[in-house]
């Protein structure tokens, strides 16, 4: 099964918020979302994943977005990192959803195993990626490059 975390960075409103184009795939699923963030959530991540496993809570959640109608969302954003019970490998949860409706709409929900390791070294890929200098990043594992 191979692991995937691709994200590619078009100039937009910098440096505070940031368009990006989110690909994963745990090597049977594989999804692609554009979403709009600001830029200092790429620190935020990176700090996070640097320092996994967490000290005080087993769980961090980067999400966008919302899929209720009524909130009239883009789109929805679910990317959460935590540990799996009594076992020292991590899940990367992935929730993708382009909030379209008809032959448009696109929803992506898979989850990518990992090590804590392996999340270390997608946190150093996103200190890097939060410089703002370079516009992908590419993780698939304990291997990956911001280029």
């Amino acid at each position: 099964m191979e692991k995937l975390i691709k994200i590619i960075r078009n100039p937009y409103e910098e440096p505070y918020h940031i368009n990006l184009i989110f690909k994963a795939s745990n090597g049977e699923s594989t999804g692609q979302l554009e979403i709009y963030d600001n830029a200092e959530s790429l620190k935020e991540l990176a700090d996070v994943l640097e320092d996994f496993p967490f000290k005080e809570t087993k769980t961090f959640l980067w999400e966008l977005g919302s899929e209720k109608p009524e909130d009239r969302f883009r789109f929805y954003f679910k990317c959460e990192f935590s540990l799996i019970k009594h076992s020292s490998e991590c899940v990367v949860r992935i929730r993708l959803n382009n909030n379209e409706d008809g032959i448009e709409k696109s929803i992506s929900e898979f989850n990518i195993q990992c090590y804590p390791a392996e999340l270390n070294k997608l946190g150093q890929l996103f200190r890097e990626f939060s410089k703002l200098k370079k516009k992908t990043l590419f993780w698939n594992g304990l291997g990956g490059k911001v280029e």
